[in-house]
């Protein structure tokens, strides 16, 4: 039956005050935030439109300058995405493939490195040591401002020293930094140009995303950035920490960017826009370590080392991605953290909801406002949800 104008109207109307009354319940949920504050910025899209979008605080305590949409953010390790892809894109070119080995890559590496694959790396199941063990180790007792910071190609040299790794590559999962910083060189070598070059010119610029880079001191600069901040315990106050003596590597946390860059980020995300949809299967497929086979006496004995392939000490991980469903939905997150901030990107493909929250505040916890904010629209109770069905 054809819509008569006055239900046409009411529609419109109805959807609008639904619509106001999901940005309320949103803002609610940084309600804490002031505005002379290190704060935060908030993003919200549904089938790609913009339903809200909102900076809190202050991107610093010297030029009080506002949070907006426009803000450059570290990211921390929701970087990880964007060094899948580099991988992944040139897995698409045919200059790597997933089940070369480190030592193929590198013919300097280390023999244990003919274990490892690119795929091990990707889904942090490489056994890698963690090079910030490697570096508190060197410089025990030294206060971490006096460290000099420590660059990608200073990781690679740490792992090129080992022996070995933790655990045989692929019988376990532990998240590693020190693999993604690896994978930014792998990135160099078959590329033949810098990392934070490749970023640009086959992510960033084909994407449109202006203000986003992979920062490097002395190099480039960050358009309009936050800096980080600590609380001070018992006053109420902040201090800047906006860089520790592993600030500066890239490929495991080195990009800045900004909501705008990151509506497009998303919008490449929901519509395959570098790669395929079959080409990007394997970002969005769970890593299974094998199952133990069961000891029947250790059973008995109540001592069995018998383990699912997953618990909460290892969480679903594709390649870059975190995988663990929200509420029953299908959801792809990934988390940052830095000595002055927190970051967090959360998508619900299958409802067509992304929630993208970057802060320059220590003690914030992005994911837990999120999953509210998430809540709003996939919990029976949400407001957002009922006026989505």
């Amino acid at each position: 039956m054809k819509k008569t104008p006055f239900v046409i109207i009411l529609t419109l109307f109805l959807c609008a005050c639904a619509s106001a009354q999901t940005a309320e319940q949103i803002s609610a949920i940084f309600s804490d935030l002031t505005p002379d504050a290190p704060g935060a910025a908030a993003l919200v899209l549904k089938n790609g439109k913009t339903i809200f979008e909102h900076g809190y605080g202050v991107t610093d305590l010297r030029t009080k300058t506002p949070i907006d949409a426009h803000t450059d953010f570290r990211l921390a390790s929701f970087s990880k995405q964007f060094t899948a892809m580099s991988i992944m894109l040139l897995v698409h070119d045919g200059k790597l493939r997933y089940d070369e080995t480190l030592c193929d890559v590198f013919p300097d590496f280390p023999a244990y490195g003919k274990t490892i694959t690119i795929r091990n790396i990707l889904n942090h199941t490489s056994g890698l040591v963690a090079y910030e063990n490697v570096m508190d180790k060197r410089y025990a007792g030294v206060p971490d401002e006096r460290i000099p910071q420590i660059h990608d190609d200073g990781v690679l040299q740490i792992m090129k020293q080992q022996s070995g790794t933790k655990f045989p590559p692929g019988s376990k999962w532990e998240y590693s930094n020190s693999g993604y910083v690896v994978l930014g060189m792998v990135v160099e070598k078959a590329s033949g140009m810098p990392f934070g070059e490749f970023l640009q010119k086959r992510i960033f610029a084909p994407l449109g995303m202006k203000n986003t880079l992979a920062y490097e001191k002395g190099k480039n600069e960050v358009p309009h950035r936050a800096y980080g901040h600590s609380s001070v315990k018992g006053t109420g106050g902040w201090k800047e920490t906006d860089q520790s003596s592993t600030s500066a590597t890239l490929g495991d946390g080195g990009i800045y960017t900004n909501l705008e860059d990151l509506k497009k980020w998303a919008d490449a995300l929901d519509h395959n826009k570098l790669l395929s949809a079959e080409e990007m299967k394997p970002a969005y497929a769970p890593v299974v370590v094998p199952r133990k086979a069961p000891d029947v006496n250790a059973v008995e004995d109540g001592k069995s080392d018998y383990q699912e392939p997953w618990d909460k000490a290892n969480p679903a991980y594709g390649f870059g991605w975190f995988l663990d469903p929200f509420q029953g939905h299908r959801r792809i997150f990934h988390d940052g953290s830095t000595i002055g901030g927190k970051t967090t990107i959360q998508r619900l493909p299958d409802d067509g909801i992304t929630v993208i929250i970057l802060s320059n505040r220590g003690n914030f916890d992005p994911g837990k406002r999120t999953e509210k904010i998430l809540g709003l629209f996939v919990s029976p109770q949400g407001v957002a949800s009922k006026q989505t069905q």
